[in-house]
């Protein structure tokens, strides 16, 4: 759950890295959490695959989940997939298969965030769902993008937050950046809208032939309980 007082002081040296936290606002992307787009996960994700493809088995598993966590980390829920998979995947196949898994369970994660009001707003958050896409590619690269997504000041993050209200107002279902215009600029609708992603966060297409041998979900929804939050999750 994103608060104002997470917004950088300097978001200009903001970097993308497994320790990253903080909130900024991006001209391209929106609204960011630093916390969401560590990519800590997907690293995760993509090492299962090549522990899979390095064994000697026709086929294996791969699990992915997203959890949270609440009372100073040590009670978490959240909702996981398992993908079985057949050996012999390429590196293209390999990430579209994980971007599939990875946005299916952020979908289903948000929604289960929403059951849970009396502790965070964040389900769908205007925040969540784009700063997750951009962990993944982070994850796929290590690029620092933040450099080609037009990062604005922390005043000028301050006057949207303080215009349009806590991102927790404002629901983004889908992986497009939900954008706020600047409420100090006259002469435009000061409402926020959907934007378009940026040509580099469009190359990977999620895996969708699941009928097929290659690669298939077992599991599209299964519920996660744990105690202690692992190092690289945000509570």
């Amino acid at each position: 759950m994103s608060k104002r007082s997470d917004i950088l002081e300097d978001p200009f040296n903001a970097k993308l890295s497994s320790q990253s936290s903080g909130l900024i606002y991006t001209e391209e992307l929106g609204w960011i959490d630093l916390g969401h787009a560590r990519g800590a996960d997907i690293v995760d994700l993509l090492q299962k695959f090549r522990t899979g493809e390095s064994g000697s088995k026709d086929t294996y598993r791969i699990r992915y989940n997203q959890m949270m966590f609440i009372g100073h980390r040590s009670i978490g829920t959240g909702r996981f997939v398992e993908w079985e998979i057949k050996r012999g995947r390429t590196n293209s196949e390999i990430e579209s298969i994980a971007l599939a898994m990875m946005m299916h369970t952020s979908y289903n994660f948000e929604y289960w965030q929403t059951h849970f009001s009396w502790f965070t707003d964040s389900g769908y958050s205007a925040e969540d769902l784009i700063s997750n896409l951009l962990g993944f590619y982070y994850a796929i690269s290590s690029k620092n993008y933040l450099l080609n997504l037009k990062t604005v000041s922390q005043e000028a993050a301050f006057r949207r937050w303080d215009y349009y209200g806590s991102l927790g107002q404002h629901k983004n279902k889908s992986f497009l950046p939900l954008l706020f215009p600047d409420p100090q600029i006259s002469g435009i609708k000061h409402q926020p809208y959907f934007g378009k992603l940026p040509v580099w966060m469009q190359r990977i297409i999620p895996f969708t032939d699941v009928q097929s041998s290659i690669a298939y979900p077992v599991n599209k929804n299964g519920m996660s309980l744990s105690f202690f939050a692992p190092k690289h999750v945000k509570v």
